[in-house]
């Protein structure tokens, strides 16, 4: 390997973020730099950008986004939240804990982890100003409860890392010391995601028990009522299907996660124009401009990051980054570490899906080489990054919440770090007992 191509590639990149490039600018024209210095045509990145955005899983991306937007529009989303507002009662922090399980069912149907704090937090932050929460703290468990949004299925970063991840293969020498890996697929993704996502939720609910308990914040001023639950379950029967159907349907294999994405979209216009009467031709309209936009964004962050980590393979550059890491320490426990601490930092300063296309080419062989399954990795990961949305600087979930509760990032940033740390505590836990993230594929057959 020509170490001066690593130069070239990262120093490029590096340089252009340094100057305040976008991403996809930054991974385009560092890609292109690299090419030229080996003396490849660039004709090349026309080749990798069909390739790369011609992919049938990739028209879940898409599909997701505008059924997630559509399910607000027709009101899901709300009626989902009110069913996790009757679970709060009058118990400490309850309030807050529906906060955090009205994210888990957003979370659901949405994919999007600042589409999640977006929706939840509207109606959730004023609720728990009511009810005598410090707007800070409101503001706090919600960012932080919007990474739920990524880490319960259906998940884009988990559709992007199945695409980074599906034409990677195990170096033969892995295979041969720890035996065949299994394939990748969106759909073990999926189905691997549903307990992290569980215990992810458990860690911020403990958390958020501890703090409201020291803060002496209540729930709701009605007792725990039954009949209003079963009132709230009944008037959001519809909602609540939603993600029945979605990922019913995936898990017992009626439909790939492609076809559940259309499956959702058509789902919400029935329920929305038929059943609850709420969408309009303008929302729809506003949708779909949403979903372009951000489909459009994140295509074109893939297609540059498919060439920069083309070039990256090409090269052998990852193999000697593993053999690097594998020289330093083969210690399962300690890869982890590291790889969990490097995807904290990275989500501090990069968005979650360029991070998962320009990592994965990366930290996947590593993975391979001390005998990590790619499902497992993938699912460490995608909650790893999670934590991101409520780290400063960039902290997407953060803004968001900042903005509905006219509370300050900083203040919000320093209320939002124990749920950090208890998240944190749960990516360890995951990444340390396998079956958590494999135990529901292997036994539904994958």
């Amino acid at each position: 390997m020509d170490s001066q191509i690593i130069l070239v590639l990262f120093g490029t990149f590096f340089f252009l973020l340094l100057l305040g490039a976008p991403i996809s600018v930054g991974l385009g024209v560092s890609a292109l730099a690299a090419m030229w210095y080996l003396g490849d045509n660039p004709i090349k990145m026309v080749q990798i950008a069909f390739s790369s955005v011609g992919a049938f899983p990739l028209m879940a991306l898409p599909a997701f986004i505008l059924a997630g937007a559509l399910m607000e529009a027709a009101g899901i989303s709300r009626r989902l939240i009110t069913v996790a507002e009757s679970l709060a009662g009058p118990f400490t922090g309850g309030i807050s804990a529906a906060t955090v399980m009205a994210c888990l069912f957003f979370g659901a149907i949405s994919g999007s982890g600042p589409a999640t704090t977006a929706a939840v937090g509207m109606l959730m932050i004023p609720a728990m100003a009511r009810a005598g929460y410090a707007r800070g703290y409101g503001a706090a468990v919600t960012a932080a409860s919007g990474g739920l949004g990524i880490v319960i299925p259906p998940s884009i970063p988990m559709v992007i890392f199945g695409i980074s991840a599906m034409g990677m293969q195990p170096p033969a020498e892995a295979v041969e010391k720890f035996g065949a890996f299994q394939t990748v697929s969106i759909s073990k993704l999926f189905i691997a995601g549903f307990l992290p996502g569980f215990l992810m939720a458990s860690g911020l609910l403990v958390m958020n028990y501890i703090r409201c308990r020291a803060a002496g914040y209540r729930g709701g001023s009605e007792p725990l009522s039954l009949r209003h639950i079963l009132e709230a379950c009944y008037k959001g029967f519809w909602s609540l299907m939603a993600p029945v159907v979605i990922l019913g349907g995936i898990y017992a294999g009626f439909f790939t996660p492609t076809e559940a994405a259309i499956v959702a979209i058509f789902y919400t216009l029935i329920v929305g124009i038929f059943i609850y009467r709420e969408i309009r031709v303008k929302e729809v309209m506003r949708a779909l401009e949403a979903t372009t936009w951000l489909t459009g964004r994140v295509l074109l962050v893939l297609f540059t990051a498919t060439i920069f980590g083309r070039i990256l393979v090409e090269n052998q550059i990852p193999a000697h980054i593993a053999s690097a890491m594998l020289s330093f320490t083969q210690n399962i426990a300690v890869i982890w570490a590291l790889i969990i601490v490097f995807l904290l930092f990275v989500g501090m300063f990069m968005e979650t899906l360029a991070a998962i296309m320009i990592l994965v080419p990366v930290m996947l062989p590593v993975a391979y080489s001390v005998g990590i399954d790619p499902i497992h990795f993938g699912i460490v990961m995608i909650c790893t990054l999670s934590v991101g949305f409520q780290t400063p600087p960039l902290g997407e979930n953060l803004f968001i919440a900042s903005g509905i509760s006219n509370v300050s990032i900083e203040e919000i940033s320093m209320r939002a770090l124990p749920f950090a740390f208890a998240s944190t505590a749960m990516i360890a836990v995951i990444a340390a007992f396998p079956d958590i993230a494999l135990w529901l594929p292997r036994i539904m057959g994958y």
